[in-house]
C-alpha cells in the first residue's frame, strides 16, 4: 500500500544526502517533496500542514544544521514525527479484568467486519485466549451463516441460537454461554449499513448498553481513504470507539487513512488486515510501519512471523543438521514450506533492511512463482534423490524436469543453488563447532585449581 509513498520519501532523503552542507534552503526543498508525497497519498491536508511545520521547526535548529551528521538527523526527525503521527497507543485489545471480555466490531457494510471478527479470534488463540464469536447482523442475508463458515475454517466456536432474531438477545446469550463454558473473550460482529443512519446508531447504542463492552473497534476499509476517516469520526462521536482496524492494507490504496486517523479521529489504529488469509491480521506497530516506509526494514515483524511457523524443536533439529553438514534437498523443501507459510515473498522482502530498495531495482529477481517451481522440482524427486543428491544423473534430471513441468536447465540451476547453499551452511556449521570447542577449552582452563576465574 505504501510503496509509492515510500519511494517518494526515500527520493526526498536522497536529495538531502547529496548536499555537501545542510542549509535551511535544502531542508525546505526536501520538505516540499515530502509534503507532495503525503498529499498524493491522500493524507488529510491539515494533518500534512501540521506535520511539515513540526519537522521544519526541528530540522532547521542550529544544533542539527551544525552537527556532524545533519542529514541522518533530518531522517531521524521525519521518522519520529511519522511515528507520532501514527500514534503510540496500546497494541491489541484493552487490558481488562472483565471476564468474559466483550469486544464490539463496528463499521459500515462491506468494510470486512465479519472476516475481521474471525481473524481477531484467530489472533487471540495465538495469545492463549479462548474466544467465542457471535453475529448480531440479522438483516443482511447470510451474514450469520458467513460468520459460522469462516469460524469453522478457523476452528473458532460460534454462538448461533436457532431462530433468534433479536440483536440484544443474541449478544447476551453469547455472553452467558461464554461465562458458563469458560470462554474469556466474546467478539460481537455487529450489523452495518451502506451509510450512517439513525436506526444503525440506535441499535448499536442499545447493544453497547446491554453488554458493556471493554472495546469498541471500528473496522475501516483502507481502500476508501478519507471517507473511512469521516465515518470513524461519526462513530466515535456517537459511541466512543477506542480503536480502529484498517482492512485491505495489502491493496493498492494510497494509505492516507492510516496516516490521518489518529490526528483526525483521535483514536489509535489497533490492528491491520494485510491479506486474505485468516492469519493475516496483525497488531499495529507505528514504529515498524514507519521503518518499512523509510526502507529500513522490519526485523521484529520478520522474527515474529518466523516464530509463528517454525517450532523450537524444528529449529533445534535444523541447527543440528547444519553442524553435521547433513543438509538435504528434503530439508531445503521444508525450509521453503516455512517461508511460504510466512506470507507472500514480495512482502517478506520489505521486512529485511535494504532488501526492499534492492528488489525495486531488480524487479525480476523477486519472483513469487520461483518458489512454487522450486518446490515442484523437489516434489518430483524420489525420497532417495532428496536425501542423496549425488545420485541425480542426466536421466534422472530429465525425468524430474518432465514430472515438474520444467526444463533440465531449471533442474540444473536448482541443484547448483542447493550445492552453493550446502557450501555456505558447511562454513557456518564449522564456525559454530569451532566456537563451541573454544568455549569448552576456556571453561576447562578456568576450572583448574589455582588459576584466575577458578
Amino acid at each position: 500500500m505504501f510503496a509509492s509513498l515510500s519511494e517518494r520519501l526515500q527520493a526526498a532523503f536522497a536529495t538531502v544526502r547529496r548536499e555537501t552542507r545542510l542549509t535551511p534552503e535544502s531542508v525546505e526543498t526536501a520538505l516540499r517533496e515530502i509534503r507532495m508525497a503525503l498529499l498524493e497519498a491522500d493524507v488529510n491536508f491539515k494533518v500534512v500542514r501540521a506535520f511539515i511545520d513540526r519537522v521544519r521547526d526541528r530540522a532547521v535548529d542550529r544544533e542539527v544544521l551544525e552537527s556532524l551528521t545533519p542529514t541522518e538527523q533530518v531522517v531521524a526527525i521525519v521518522r519520529d514525527e511519522l511515528c507520532a503521527l501514527l500514534g503510540d497507543g496500546p497494541v491489541g485489545l484493552t487490558e481488562s479484568r472483565q471476564r468474559p471480555q466483550i469486544v464490539l466490531l463496528l463499521g459500515l457494510q462491506g468494510a470486512g467486519k465479519t472476516t475481521t471478527t474471525v481473524k481477531l479470534a484467530r489472533w487471540l488463540t495465538t495469545q492463549g485466549r479462548h474466544p467465542l464469536v457471535v453475529s448480531t447482523d440479522v438483516r443482511r442475508p447470510a451474514a450469520i451463516e458467513q460468520l459460522s463458515v469462516l469460524a469453522g475454517e478457523a476452528g473458532i466456536r460460534v454462538h448461533d441460537p436457532a431462530d433468534e432474531r433479536s440483536v440484544i438477545a443474541r449478544a447476551e446469550g453469547a455472553v452467558e454461554m461464554a461465562g458458563s463454558m469458560g470462554f474469556d473473550v466474546v467478539l460481537v460482529d455487529t450489523a452495518g449499513r451502506l451509510h450512517i443512519d439513525a436506526d444503525l446508531m440506535g441499535e448499536l447504542e442499545a447493544l453497547k448498553s446491554a453488554v458493556g463492552p471493554s472495546d469498541l473497534l471500528y473496522v475501516a476499509d483502507a481502500m476508501t481513504g478519507q471517507d473511512a476517516i469521516k465515518s470513524a469520526g461519526e462513530f466515535n462521536r456517537r459511541l466512543g470507539i477506542n480503536g480502529v482496524v484498517l482492512t485491505k492494507m495489502d491493496g493498492d490504496a494510497r494509505g492516507g487513512a492510516a496516516l490521518s486517523v489518529v490526528s483526525v479521529v483521535g483514536v489509535p489504529v489497533t490492528f491491520v488486515g494485510d491479506g486474505e488469509r485468516l492469519d493475516d491480521l496483525q497488531p499495529f506497530h507505528a514504529d515498524r510501519l514507519v521503518s518499512r516506509m523509510l526502507g529500513m526494514g522490519d526485523v521484529l515483524s520478520l522474527v515474529e512471523k518466523a516464530e509463528q511457523v517454525v517450532s523450537r524443536e524444528d529449529a533445534t533439529r535444523f541447527e543440528q543438521k547444519i553442524r553435521r553438514n547433513d543438509f538435504t534437498l528434503q530439508d531445503m523443501r521444508d525450509q521453503l514450506t516455512s517461508v511460504k507459510r510466512m506470507g507472500p515473498l514480495d512482502r517478506l522482502v520489505d521486512l529485511i533492511p535494504g532488501m526492499g530498495q534492492m528488489a525495486s531495482q531488480m524487479p525480476g529477481e523477486v519472483n513469487p512463482k520461483a518458489l512454487v517451481h522450486t518446490m515442484a522440482i523437489i516434489d518430483s524427486m524420489t525420497l532417495r534423490e532428496r536425501l542423496r543428491y549425488q545420485v541425480i544423473d542426466g536421466s534422472r534430471r530429465r525425468r524430474i524436469a518432465s514430472g515438474s513441468g520444467t526444463t533440465v536447465q531449471d533442474v540444473n540451476r536448482l541443484l547448483k543453488q542447493f550445492m552453493e547453499m550446502r557450501r555456505m551452511l558447511k562454513t557456518v556449521g564449522a564456525a559454530s563447532r569451532s566456537r563451541k570447542k573454544k568455549g569448552g577449552r576456556r571453561r576447562a582452563i578456568r576450572s583448574r585449581p589455582g588459576l584466575p576465574g577458578a
